[in-house]
């Protein structure tokens, strides 16, 4: 992504590339970037302040038939040159309007980012949010899976999956990762490192600054690539060109790859710990001399995370699946408290550097299946309602959770155990959202609505597999 262009910078760019159509690309509400497509012969610097028009009537959480007319407006900074397209196209990242009043459309995703951004900026916390996500995924050799009245299945398979260490290959080499044992192994066994660092190529040439990539737990093809922190809005953008150049260069090499956080049983899940810095006039306001090297301000923030946990988890853990992930007794960070190294706990102070610019606060629940504008703009919010608030985490948990007595133990919140429990504590808890009118009161309801009616009920009125298993000779 090339910042820093401005409309004019953008056009030229198109002219030295050579470039034949423009992709204008926006996320829809859930959480899936969309895009169509049109000639480079239609752009021009007035595009940038007028937009193009589109029906949004069928995009999911959208406008309704009878007012589906919508504006995109194109990012120049955003440009990137689509590294997958046979004819040479350039992505432009976008906000949509409404085409009447010219006015940022309450659920487009990015501009609730933008929101948020320019909220903090009013309250003179900080000038900036930095955010560094850690998004896990699994790459897979085949997936096929259906649903119907008569039948519900899913296979998944994996050639280094630990399952398949009998299967008849001709020959089977026996490079099979263990259940749990995926962390960090040198090829053959990490079968996918060439991949990755093609990934992470594309990654770079697309402007996209990289910190490491390597195996991740699971077995079957678990993986995880860093992206170096960002500003909030941009790094959400980052985070979908991400998914799709990982997902495109997987394709290419005939493997699929899903963000799901929980595809495998009896395995670890994906997630996305999400570090989180505020910054003012050049100086990392998250540092001080309080507990872990963090400031007061820094505490504060973890208050603000902590108290509205429960209802940020809709946003930042927003599917079925993820709570397959979050169960508590496992590695999964469920437990409503902070710790320098505690990685049971759901903030963190990591402690991997000295340095005040690198202290930051580390939130662990998170899952790749987030809308990322949506989930980085509600944790911002939640920070600055601390801050603003005062709001005390109380004590560090620095203990082994695992080995608290029960009487301890019981006294540790929890996050909820459901899409429906995250959603039903989003309706209890979102003034804190409605600040600087960032996220709507229309986006708090239409999203609630959207999930309980499509994924919570959908799910709920389907026998499971497993049922058939417990309960077919009743």
């Amino acid at each position: 992504m090339l910042k820093d262009l401005n409309p004019q910078d953008v056009v030229k760019l198109c002219q030295d590339e050579g470039v034949r159509f423009i992709d204008l690309r926006f996320m829809d509400f859930p959480g899936l970037m969309q895009h169509f497509t049109v000639p480079v012969t239609e752009l021009s610097e007035d595009s940038f302040e007028e937009g193009f028009g589109f029906d949004g009537s069928s995009i999911r959480g959208w406008q309704a038939i009878n007012e589906s007319d919508m504006l995109v407006l194109p990012d120049p900074r955003t440009a990137t040159i689509d590294p997958f397209s046979d004819s040479p196209t350039l992505i432009l990242y976008s906000n949509i309007l409404d085409p009447i009043t010219k006015e940022r459309y309450s659920r487009c995703p990015r501009c609730v980012a933008q929101k948020a951004e320019n909220y903090m900026i009013s309250t003179g916390l900080a000038e900036v949010a930095y955010f560094g996500p850690e998004a896990e995924f699994f790459i897979f050799d085949d997936v096929r899976f259906s649903q119907g009245p008569d039948h519900g299945f899913y296979f998944i398979d994996s050639e280094e999956a630990i399952w398949n260490s009998g299967r008849e290959e001709n020959p089977n080499l026996g490079y099979k990762l263990r259940h749990k044992e995926g962390y960090f192994p040198t090829p053959p066994a990490d079968s996918q490192h060439n991949l990755r660092s093609e990934m992470v190529e594309m990654m770079i040439e697309c402007g996209i600054e990289i910190e490491c990539h390597h195996h991740e737990v699971a077995t079957a093809g678990q993986a995880e690539i860093d992206l170096r922190y960002d500003s909030l809005t941009t790094m959400a953008d980052k985070l979908t060109m991400y998914k799709y150049i990982v997902k495109n260069v997987a394709k290419r090499a005939g493997k699929t790859v899903t963000f799901m956080p929980k595809p495998i049983f009896s395995d670890n899940g994906s997630g996305m710990h999400v570090h989180q810095s505020l910054w003012s006039k050049g100086k990392n306001l998250m540092a001080g001399d309080k507990y872990a090297g963090i400031s007061q301000e820094a505490l504060w923030y973890i208050g603000g995370l902590l108290k509205h946990a429960n209802a940020l988890v809709a946003f930042t853990n927003p599917t079925t699946n993820s709570f397959k992930r979050l169960v508590p007794g496992f590695e999964a960070p469920v437990n409503l408290a902070y710790s320098s190294r505690n990685r049971s706990a759901c903030a963190r102070i990591p402690m991997y550097s000295p340095s005040p610019k690198a202290k930051r606060v580390e939130w662990r629940v998170p899952d790749p299946s987030c809308n990322p504008y949506l989930a980085f703009a509600a944790m911002l919010m939640a920070g600055l309602d601390g801050i603003q608030n005062k709001i005390d985490p109380g004590a560090p948990l620095d203990k082994d959770l695992y080995d608290l007595p029960p009487e301890e133990k019981a006294l540790v919140p929890q996050v909820p155990g459901s899409l429906a429990a995250a959603l039903d504590a989003l309706e209890q808890d979102y003034d804190f959202l409605l600040k600087g009118d960032v996220f709507t009161q229309d986006v708090i309801e239409t999203w609630i609505s959207y999930k309980r009616e499509n994924e919570v009920l959908a799910l709920d009125l389907r026998p499971h597999p497993y049922e058939f298993f417990l309960y077919y000779d009743i």
